[in-house]
C-alpha cells in the first residue's frame, strides 16, 4: 500500500511489465494450433477415420486457430474472451496452492480480478488489431487507475528492468516452457501480485453494481455475490476498452 499519490511515471513503470508478461500468454492461448486445427472446416462426404471426425468437431467449436474462429467478428471474439478469462480467473481463485503465500495474504478479489481485467484489456486490444505497447499501456492506465499518463522512450536500463520482471511475471513460460493451465495459473497469481502493489489504485478499475457488493458482504452467499462482481467488472472494462479504441480510430468492426 503507498502512502501518498502514485505519480504516473510509476504506474507506467509496472504496466510496461505487465503487458509484456501478458501479451505472450493470450499469444499462446490464441495463436497456438497444436491439432492442426486452423484450416479445418468439416470434411467432404465419404469414409473419414474417428480422428479426423473428432478434428473437424473441434475445429467448428468457436476457439482461436480454428475455420469458425476466422470467421468470428471482433464481437464475438471479445465476448469469447470475457467467458474465457472470466472462467479461468475463477478457477485460479478456486485453486490457493498456485497463489503459494499470495494467496495466504492478498484479498482473492482484488488480486485475481485485477489481473483478469488487465489480461482481458489487452486480449480485446489483440482482436482489434492493437498490439504497441504504448497502446496497451494507455489502454490499461485509464481503464484499470483512470490515469493518462506521458508515455516517453524507456532509458535501456527502465527496458531492461521491464524484461526482468516481465520474464519474473511468467515464469517457467519465460523459458520456453509448456503453457499448461498450472504454469499459466501460477503467472496469473504472479501478475494479479504485480498490480497489488499499487494497491489503493485499484478501487479505480471496474467493478460490478452496488447489489453484488451488498451480496458480497452476506454469510454463505458472499462469495456468488463477488464473483458476480468481478464479472460484471470484466464486462464493464470490455466495453471502456471498446470505447477507448474508437475514440483513438483503433476500434475494427
Amino acid at each position: 500500500m503507498s502512502d501518498g499519490p502514485i505519480p504516473d511515471a510509476a504506474v507506467v513503470g509496472l504496466l510496461r511489465p505487465f503487458v509484456r508478461a501478458t501479451r505472450p500468454i493470450l499469444s499462446a492461448l490464441r495463436d497456438s494450433d497444436p491439432f492442426g486445427l486452423r484450416g479445418r472446416d468439416g470434411g467432404t462426404d465419404g469414409e473419414r477415420s474417428t480422428r479426423d471426425k473428432l478434428l473437424d468437431a473441434l475445429a467448428a467449436a468457436p476457439v482461436p486457430g480454428t475455420a469458425t474462429w476466422a470467421r468470428m467478428d471482433v464481437a464475438a471474439r471479445q465476448r469469447w474472451w470475457i467467458y474465457r478469462v472470466g472462467r479461468f480467473a475463477t478457477g485460479v481463485a478456486a485453486i490457493p496452492g498456485l497463489g503459494g503465500a499470495l494467496a495466504r495474504t492478498l484479498p482473492v478479489g482484488a488480486a485475481i480480478g485485477a489481473a483478469a481485467q488487465g489480461m482481458l484489456l489487452v486480449a480485446v486490444a489483440g482482436e482489434h488489431g492493437v498490439t504497441d505497447e504504448d497502446h496497451l499501456v494507455s489502454l490499461l492506465a485509464w481503464v484499470l487507475f483512470r490515469r493518462r499518463p506521458e508515455l516517453g522512450t524507456p532509458t535501456a536500463a527502465e527496458d531492461a528492468a521491464a524484461d526482468a520482471r516481465a520474464a519474473e511475471i511468467e515464469g517457467d513460460l519465460a523459458t520456453g516452457g509448456r503453457p499448461t493451465a498450472a504454469r499459466i495459473g501460477s503467472a496469473v497469481w504472479r501478475l494479479g501480485r504485480a498490480l497489488y502493489s499499487v494497491e489503493d489504485e485499484l478501487d479505480k478499475r471496474p467493478h460490478g453494481r452496488f447489489y453484488h457488493e451488498a451480496l458480497g458482504m452476506l454469510p454463505v452467499v458472499g462469495v456468488l455475490g463477488k464473483y458476480l462482481g468481478e464479472w460484471s467488472g470484466l464486462k464493464r472494462a470490455a466495453r471502456e476498452a471498446q470505447r477507448w479504441l474508437a475514440g483513438r480510430g483503433l476500434a475494427r468492426v
